[in-house]
């Protein structure tokens, strides 16, 4: 009896202990503030100096998974794992940014001191009086010495001229039909054509070459003065008179023979476009016309992001896993071995786990910590979130800690959806309303933290007196908008369609007329991952009864993409043969 007292006592003295906390915490422990419970966020000192060091420690892994098709191409960039980013672009889009044309002036707008230029879109391009840079006059008087395509009157010759005042006037500068070279800034975004700008620039990833210039800047992010300093000397004693250059933070601790290198791609690819333009001169080829044409989107995408972390990057195309191959060789060959081509019969998607990931993370609701959830809309204007505590409740803490929690985890969510988004212009989010002014400063912490690797440049302002949180986030292409409702392939939105039964019927029929028609005796069928498993049930399974009798080169694949009902047939080459039937689709 005495022993058990004993006993007891030592375990009240323990949790006496552990509650006022008498010795150095070396786990963050809950603690009161204000008599609520800020659980989850209320760590003590050490414990947060015991996180930061981890975080210090600890580098984020990344890999890229480019998926082509025949008509788009899609890149996801996954971090940990997790989805942050995916990019989707028709493979015949030729409307990027960065690409340069040589165009004629088609209008004059005075009252917005602007005109529109024709670069081969539906609508008109806007270009600004403001965009047309302060070296425009020597971009004109270079076009003039260049005028009949038949001189090559170098760079340096047209500088010299005035520069354009600020508070000049459009119908002063440009007249209509005017011959000028512009630069795409902004992808066509609703009804609004691409806008455009006439300062051109040619990105690499260590340098940005300008045309019609002379300045040498080097990135804000660079803080040693000595390097900045060096990069510049550098610079200067290499450059060509008539191009100014931006050092890019990347730049940081390169090497001559790099930054040199580099320099001489992006003057090579200055040289091309200007005898692009000396061919269509004499030819006589009409205007509008692309001089330059920015790298593909996978190469684009490497380009600003790549960084050390990278652990592999897979494609599913020969081709594309060449370009991407050296180009990696080229910016870092000691990691031109992560690069990876993917063979494998599952979709590459599939394969990592990125079409779950889509398929949960785009649409209007987005459900994301123990039951909470936020709604995004899309509007003309801007974009509006809409956070909600849902089925979450924890009576035990009291409203404003749940509030809190609630808030803090949608600040995380929000701000990967806004990456794997891209979500421009104004985004306005209405979070669960929270009466402590430290919890709405703690709230905007968290959103700026989580906003820092965001590459894009964005604004964040404190909670308005309303409980609305403003960000401005930079608008460079239609915000990613990828459908995860499934219309009916087979009934295509009517409501009926043929017996489910006869499902394998159908795709027996198409088999044979593959086989016995088409005399195609290899190729790969992608149906949904439930009629996959149907199919390839049972030790004598209905895609062996299949082979049995139409040949060993058919296979059965499983596809997330695909919905209930629908079926995709590929030859060897991973061509799609298309075996649809318009009175199937009814």
């Amino acid at each position: 009896m005495e022993k058990s007292t004993k006993s007891a006592a030592l375990l009240i003295g323990t949790f006496y202990i552990f509650k006022h906390r008498t010795f150095p915490a070396v786990f963050p422990l809950p603690h009161k503030r204000n008599g609520l419970a800020q659980q989850g966020e209320a760590e003590s000192e050490c414990g947060d100096r015991q996180r930061q060091t981890v975080q210090k420690c600890t580098t984020m892994t990344s890999e890229v998974i480019v998926d082509v098709q025949q008509k788009d191409i899609s890149i996801a960039l996954l971090e940990d794992k997790r989805l942050v980013e995916f990019q989707q672009e028709g493979r015949a889009e030729h409307f990027s940014v960065g690409n340069i044309y040589f165009a004629k002036v088609r209008k004059l707008m005075p009252g917005l001191n602007a005109c529109f230029v024709n670069v081969g879109y539906e609508r008109d391009a806007f270009l600004h009086y403001l965009d047309l840079g302060v070296n425009f006059n020597a971009m004109a008087k270079f076009l003039d010495l260049n005028a009949d395509g038949k001189r090559n009157a170098p760079i340096h010759k047209a500088l010299g001229q005035p520069i354009l005042e600020k508070e000049g006037s459009i119908q002063n500068t440009l007249k209509v039909g005017q011959e000028i070279l512009v630069q795409i800034v902004k992808e066509p975004i609703s009804t609004k054509g691409p806008r455009l700008t006439c300062e051109l620039s040619f990105a690499g990833r260590f340098l940005v070459l300008v045309p019609f210039g002379d300045k040498v800047s080097v990135s804000s992010k660079i803080k040693s003065g000595a390097e900045r300093a060096r990069l510049k000397q550098l610079i200067q004693s290499i450059k060509p008179k008539g191009f100014g250059v931006i050092i890019r933070t990347v730049a940081e601790g390169k090497r001559v023979a790099e930054l040199d290198m580099e320099l001489k791609i992006l003057l090579g690819r200055w040289d091309a476009a200007i005898k692009k333009i000396q061919k269509a001169k004499q030819s006589q080829q009409k205007l509008p016309f692309l001089c330059y044409e920015e790298t593909s989107r996978a190469v684009a995408l490497l380009r600003d992001l790549f960084n050390p972390s990278y652990e592999n990057i897979y494609v599913n195309d020969k081709n594309v896993f060449n370009e991407i191959n050296d180009y990696v060789g080229l910016i870092a060959p000691d990691r031109k071995h992560i690069v990876k081509l993917y063979n494998g019969n599952v979709p590459i998607f599939d394969n990592f786990s990125v079409t779950k990931q889509i398929k949960s993370s785009f649409g209007r609701t987005v459900t994301y910590k123990h039951g909470a959830y936020m709604i995004i809309e899309h509007t003309e204007a801007l974009h509006v979130v809409d956070i909600n505590s849902g089925n979450r409740s924890k009576s035990t803490d009291g409203q404003e800690a749940n509030a809190l929690d609630v808030n803090l985890g949608a600040a995380d969510e929000l701000a990967r959806q806004l990456r794997l988004r891209d979500m421009g212009g104004i985004i306005v989010v209405d979070f669960i309303d929270m009466a402590l002014a430290e919890s709405r400063q703690k709230l905007y912490e968290r959103m700026v933290e989580n906003m820092r690797n965001d590459r894009a440049r964005h604004n964040i302002l404190p909670l308005s007196k309303f409980g609305l949180m403003q960000i401005t986030r930079q608008r460079v292409r239609p915000a990613m908008d990828v459908t995860v409702e499934e219309t009916c392939p087979t009934c295509g939105g009517s409501g009926k369609i043929k017996s489910s039964l006869l499902f394998t019927d159908t795709l027996e029929s198409k088999i044979s007329f593959l086989v016995n028609n088409l005399n195609i005796k290899k190729f790969r069928l992608h149906v949904h991952p439930f009629v996959a498993a149907y199919i390839n049930q049972g030790i004598v399974s209905l895609k062996r009864k299949w082979q049995i009798k139409y040949g060993l080169g058919i296979k059965v694949i499983p596809n997330q993409k695909l919905s209930y009902l629908q079926y995709i047939f590929y030859d060897q080459h991973g061509e799609e043969i298309d075996m649809k039937e318009n009175n199937e689709m009814k």
